[in-house]
């Protein structure tokens, strides 16, 4: 099998050891990271390119849990199906993938889409969640503005070095702060045969909004973190979202924006680790 340049050199970026497995999740050929030991730590990253997305993070949350990092369905390495790319087909997924690694139970972090994926995870399955964490996620009401909307449209669409630099600035505070590794990655996998499926033939289902009378049903503790500078989901609809949840806290991180694991990293671990322990 080629190793894919970028992504290794991203995984070379972890101080950490790093595994990389696969397993059949359902029908769907998962490709996953895995780290340390201890309680299961599910790391479900956004749109884009997969599980190397959390490089800046996986060693730190490792010295505490076993970190499981998969390249959910439709990205990265795994599988990339033509599918529905709803939150019940995520979903679905993700049960199968928690299913075939033997965890009954596990703290779940999302980011962005990966959010709106945790959410409708732990409504479904309450019992499989322990804690939650949910960063600059989706499900929560954001509406990108026109500008920023139209720029993750065209990295899409037509992804390029161009399209994604135009396309950094809406996700990042400082664009300066993501490894090249991960733009370049990024572009690679759209450019796959079905790397622009999850994005295509989901056409946003998986971030529509959770009613709020849902969110209201969610017991599990819950972090709702999110970046001052968001320039994709604007911080008063998580602010106003995250309210929503009776046992939720909600963390503000400045100079920070979509991505606040690459623009704040320690900030950004030490809130996760302090909360989850």
């Amino acid at each position: 099998m080629t190793i894919n340049p970028y992504r290794q050199a991203l995984i070379n970026k972890i101080e950490a050891s790093v595994t990389e497995s696969h397993v059949s999740a359902g029908s769907i050929n998962t490709a996953y990271l895995s780290s340390g030991s201890g309680q299961p730590l599910i790391l479900l990253h956004g749109g884009g390119a997969g599980a190397v997305t959390w490089y800046p993070s996986i060693a730190t949350l490792s010295k505490h849990f076993r970190v499981i990092a998969p390249d959910i369905v439709g990205y990265g390495e795994s599988d990339k199906p033509n599918a529905a790319y709803d939150k019940a087909y995520f979903c679905k997924w993700l049960k199968d993938f928690l299913s075939a690694l033997d965890i009954p139970k596990a703290h779940i972090v999302g980011l962005s889409q990966g959010g709106a994926i945790a959410l409708q995870f732990v409504l479904d399955n309450p019992e499989m969640v322990d804690k939650l964490v949910l960063v600059d996620a989706g499900g929560l009401g954001a509406k990108p503005p026109f500008a920023s909307l139209f720029s993750m449209i065209l990295m899409n669409s037509f992804p390029s070095s161009v399209t994604d630099r135009f396309f950094s600035r809406y996700i990042l505070f400082n664009p300066k702060n993501r490894d090249p590794n991960h733009a370049s990655y990024s572009i690679d996998v759209l450019k796959r045969a079905g790397g622009q499926n999850a994005f295509k033939q989901g056409r946003g289902s998986a971030v529509v909004e959770i009613p709020h009378a849902s969110l209201r049903k969610i017991q599990n503790k819950a972090l709702v973190i999110w970046g001052e500078n968001d320039r994709l989901f604007p911080i008063e609809y998580g602010r106003n979202s995250a309210a929503q949840i009776p046992n939720a806290e909600f963390l503000s991180i400045k100079d920070a924006g979509h991505l606040p694991l690459m623009d704040q990293t320690h900030i950004f671990n030490k809130s996760v680790i302090d909360f989850l322990s």
